[in-house]
């Protein structure tokens, strides 16, 4: 038993220097997750105090731990989100009805289109038919100028008729009055001399260079009447309506404006409207009457009766 003591104080002494040793084993492990949050939450409140000695700001107020601020931060999002959403839908309900306002318009102006070249399409038949048409029935108030504008045919009347006799056109130039060396007249007598020579385009071209050239000259009823007829002997008779219809139109008190009347008529009979041809030569009756001159009346009569108007 003796014996045995001193190593029984050896033991207790080893154990009694070993409990440090494992003390300090256990001090030197990691911390737990715990320590490490509450270590940085100190180290956060050590680093707010030094930046903001006299405390936080207001706008801070919304990331604090205040669960008073957090709540307030959360319903300014939703009502902020809310906002969006009506303004997302505004916006979507704006674009459909843009898209319906746009779909009418086009559909509108495929309407307008359509209507157009329709209308264009019906001018443009009536272009075709043009002057025919327009020859058929002049209005009274056109004709009520002629009264008091034709009788100073009387005065020309004793030349151009004998010019008439003597060249069944009636449109032969004045002899007489090219000798007294006037332009005009020399002018329209080498337009005259092309035509009845037979070259049209010629003829049309110097015509027309003469009455723009002299506009008052009194062959200028002449001129337009012989380019409606250079144009119908050219075999244009739809162009040949129209010159001859603005000349009379334009001037129904010229000294051949019965005679455009006449020759209209012989247009639209190659226009192939006999009916429009009589109501021509009816205009040509109702407006001149017995002051048509003699050959003219007969060639008139012809044509009528080549129509057969009743």
């Amino acid at each position: 038993m003796k014996f045995l003591r001193p190593i029984t104080a050896l033991v207790a002494c080893a154990a009694f220097a070993l409990v440090p040793a494992s003390t300090a084993v256990a001090q030197r492990q990691p911390p737990s997750p715990e320590q490490r949050i509450q270590r940085l939450e100190r180290q956060v409140e050590e680093m707010q105090r030094r930046v903001y000695p006299k405390g936080r700001p207001a706008d801070t107020a919304g990331f604090a731990d205040d669960p008073a601020a957090t709540q307030s931060s959360v319903i300014s999002l939703d009502q902020r989100l809310n906002a969006l959403e009506r303004q997302l839908a505004d916006m979507l309900r704006q674009s459909e009805e843009n898209g319906n306002r746009l779909r009418n318009l086009e559909t509108g102006i495929g309407q307008l289109r359509t209507e157009q070249e329709q209308r264009i399409q019906a001018i443009e038949q009536r272009m075709n038919d043009a002057a025919a048409a327009a020859a058929a029935a002049p209005t009274p108030v056109e004709a009520a100028p002629t009264g008091p504008v034709t009788p100073p045919r009387a005065r020309p009347s004793s030349q151009p008729p004998k010019a008439a006799q003597a060249a069944p056109q009636g449109d032969a130039p004045d002899e007489a009055a090219a000798a007294v060396s006037d332009p005009g007249e020399d002018a329209y007598s080498q337009g005259f001399h092309l035509w009845e020579a037979g070259k049209y385009d010629d003829a049309i071209s110097t015509l027309r260079g003469f009455v723009k050239t002299y506009p008052k000259h009194r062959r200028v009823s002449y001129a337009n009447n012989l380019i409606g007829r250079a144009l119908l002997d050219k075999g244009q008779p739809q162009e040949a309506a129209a010159a001859l219809l603005a000349n009379y139109r334009n001037n129904p008190g010229g000294e051949r404006a019965p005679d455009s009347l006449l020759y209209l008529g012989q247009a639209l009979m190659k226009l192939g409207q006999p009916g429009q041809a009589c109501k021509a030569y009816g205009e040509l009756d109702a407006v001149y009457g017995a002051k048509v001159r003699p050959d003219l009346k007969k060639l008139e009569s012809d044509a009528k009766t080549q129509a057969n108007c009743s």
